[in-house]
């Protein structure tokens, strides 16, 4: 893996933060919850990626970025 590319794990977990980040200021804004909006038919479905948009947060926290990609 070439140093300045995130590994799969944290390109995911960015992506969902910025999902995440999206969904949350819409909710603020216009009180408009999109992730409710697609998945609110499934609870579980809607609880499960609101966790994995928190444990991703966590990570990138936790982390910052791959070992691979640290010198």
């Amino acid at each position: 893996m070439k140093c300045g590319n995130a590994c799969g794990l944290h390109s995911l977990a960015f992506w969902l933060l910025v999902i995440g980040g999206l969904n949350w200021g819409l909710v603020g804004a216009f009180d408009l919850d999109v992730v409710n909006m697609i998945f609110g038919a499934w609870d579980w479905l809607e609880m499960l990626i609101q966790i994995l948009i928190g444990l991703s947060g966590i990570l990138i926290l936790l982390k910052g970025s791959c070992k691979s990609c640290k010198k």
